[in-house]
């Protein structure tokens, strides 16, 4: 057992750029252990990931602000405070922040995360943004 206390001791919160558009900050809850990772996500607005999957799924955990969330070929869905998402083993998908909004949720990635291409302004535009 192992019980972290807010977040992984002596960790540095890290800002994202390489497979995001806009600034994303990271605060590790937990490093990868057993091929689970945590972390604590900040997307400012108009922020989000790059098309990616992950290898045995991914729950997210909106905490505070709004977004969206979207699965490759359907039309974004929108994320509010309280809403949690499953997205299953090897499934294409980006989240992030709406424009008129910051997003924090928590991630929990389960095995290996496969990154792929940004997610376009038209994709992005879907949203209804």
């Amino acid at each position: 057992m192992k019980i972290i206390r807010g977040r992984a001791s002596g960790a540095e919160s890290e800002r994202r750029s390489a497979t995001f558009t806009g600034e994303v900050w990271a605060d590790p809850v937990l490093p990868t252990t057993d091929g689970v990772t945590i972390n604590n996500v900040f997307f400012t607005p108009c922020a989000r990931t790059h098309w990616h999957r992950h290898e045995r799924g991914q729950i997210l955990i909106v905490t505070a602000g709004s977004g969206f969330v979207c699965t490759q070929g359907e039309k974004p869905q929108p994320l509010g405070v309280g809403d949690t998402v499953w997205v299953p083993a090897g499934e294409m998908h980006w989240h992030g922040a709406g424009p008129g909004s910051y997003l924090i949720h928590t991630a929990v990635s389960l095995g290996v995360t496969e990154w792929h291409d940004p997610v376009s302004d038209d994709d992005y535009g879907a949203a209804g943004v």
